[in-house]
């Protein structure tokens, strides 16, 4: 029995919050993993989230591999297209961005995904994908050719929200992007959190545990580090 989307659930109803380390499989050197997910296992990461808008590597499973080797902690693809797809890993954040209007991003890919995950025992957990502007065009928007929804526009975006909500989505991620200038405000988070029921994860320009803990404090259930982490292997001491 499959439990990873269940023990995201019964951590958000008893308040546990819970943090995922994103790593970005161009960023890694093989030869690194032991020293990065050491850091993580002395960090306080629940989820490593694994993938990237654009993702060259060809030794995908080789890398999960490697870092099943050295943690417990369950891995989750966070693909950008089929491609990104290892069956090695626990589970998959089934993403469609539906802030977007492009339909490559909102249901085309996951179409072409299907082939490749009926022949694995990853975790597939359907995953409301909203980009909200970040003071910058990050790689999400460039290679979605997609625009981020206005980050004043709050009733909009939980709108957005209730709407991934009601075509079934289990989880509801909102992204800033990667190498954001901002993060996603957190009067909006706290507006989506009040406003739907399932697991609220937040992501894109947190540089801070202040800000992890902000986050956190406005409603997210998870929160994500991506570049903050990969800069400062040291973020968490």
């Amino acid at each position: 029995m499959k439990k990873l989307y269940q023990e995201i659930v019964e951590a958000k109803a008893s308040n546990q919050k819970l943090l995922a380390i994103l790593i970005d499989p161009d960023k890694v050197a093989l030869s690194q993993v032991a020293i990065i997910i050491g850091k993580i296992n002395s960090s306080p990461a629940t989820h490593i989230f694994l993938g990237g808008s654009t993702v060259e590597a060809t030794s995908l499973d080789e890398l999960v591999h490697l870092i099943k080797q050295q943690t417990a902690l369950p891995i989750l693809l966070f693909p950008g297209n089929p491609s990104q797809i290892a069956p090695t890993a626990d589970g998959i954040l089934f993403l469609s961005l539906i802030s977007g209007r492009n339909a490559d991003y909102l249901i085309e890919h996951q179409v072409n995904a299907v082939p490749l995950l009926r022949a694995t025992n990853l975790e597939i957990i359907p995953t409301g994908y909203i980009l909200i502007e970040s003071g910058s065009e990050t790689a999400v928007a460039r290679v979605s050719k997609t625009t981020p929804l206005n980050r004043n526009n709050h009733d909009y975006v939980m709108q957005t929200a209730q709407a991934g909500v009601m075509l079934g989505k289990k989880l509801i991620y909102l992204e800033a992007g990667s190498g954001a200038k901002l993060p996603v405000p957190l009067e909006m988070i706290s507006l989506v959190a009040k406003n739907i029921a399932i697991p609220l994860i937040v992501g894109g320009g947190i540089k801070t545990i202040d800000e992890i803990q902000n986050a956190y404090n406005a409603g997210a259930d998870l929160v994500v580090i991506g570049n903050a982490f990969e800069e400062n292997l040291d973020f968490f001491n």
